[in-house]
């Protein structure tokens, strides 16, 4: 697998950087914009690592992770119950980055078992 062609990571990529943008674009509900904002930033960082370091199977787990916190916000930020946009750009976002972590974690694995000589 070569660096920087995994369509999983930039899918993850993509959906941090809407998530931050759009924390700025949407209006605020509840703690929204720092929620949006971090999470998202993180996701752009953990599918940037993916990208640049195939085959590490801790950072696809690590940005599962960050997909499942994406999803969570409205939640934790106190913005789920108020219907807004930014809650369903979370929704949306955490569920599709879970999905595509998930299908990525199985060709880190066989990619890592390769390159480590046994």
């Amino acid at each position: 697998m070569k660096k920087w062609t995994r369509w999983e990571d930039w899918v993850a990529v993509g959906v941090g950087l809407v998530a931050a943008v759009s924390a700025f674009l949407m209006p605020q509900m509840g703690a929204s914009m720092p929620w949006m904002l971090i999470v998202g930033i993180l996701l752009i960082a953990a599918g940037v690592a993916n990208l640049a370091m195939p085959g590490m199977v801790a950072m696809e787990y690590v940005q599962l992770a960050l997909g499942a916190v994406l999803f969570l916000a409205p939640w934790f930020g106190g913005y789920a119950a108020m219907d807004s946009a930014a809650a369903w750009v979370c929704w949306i976002g955490g569920a599709v980055a879970v999905i595509v972590a998930a299908l990525a974690v199985r060709p880190a694995m066989q990619l890592h078992d390769r390159t480590i000589p046994h």
